[in-house]
């Protein structure tokens, strides 16, 4: 499900929400259905379970995921976080894209790697 590696200068909340995040997208995690509990996926992974908590806050405040009090946590319907996401990573892009142009790098550098990018998703 969620691979952790001990050994990245990423946080491991950071590294479960980027798995949880990758889960949902590809839908291996389809729409309403129940995440594992936060004692669950803490008790698998070996780690505190306040790091899975604030991995699922921050997973809602994007609209990957909705919580039923009493319930659980749960993948929320696409339709709900594509947006939403979609605006604030393109605005990222942009900001990427401008420094890049800034320190000279050529569109054409930045048309091939995103070429790259996209033969990648493919496979």
């Amino acid at each position: 499900m969620i691979q952790l590696n001990y050994r990245d200068t990423k946080p491991i909340y950071e590294q479960i929400k980027d798995g949880l995040r990758r889960l949902i997208l590809t839908e291996a995690i389809v729409a309403d259905e129940k995440l594992p509990s936060v004692r669950e996926l803490a008790a698998s992974l070996a780690i505190n379970p306040n790091t899975i908590g604030r991995a699922y806050r921050e997973l809602e405040q994007e609209g990957y995921v909705y919580t039923v009090a009493g319930k659980g946590t749960f993948a929320a319907p696409r339709g709900q976080f594509v947006n939403a996401r979609t605006a604030g990573l393109l605005e990222e892009f942009d900001n990427v894209v401008m420094e890049l142009l800034y320190m000279s790098v050529r569109p054409e550098q930045l048309n091939a790697r995103m070429d790259r990018l996209k033969e990648g998703t493919k496979k």
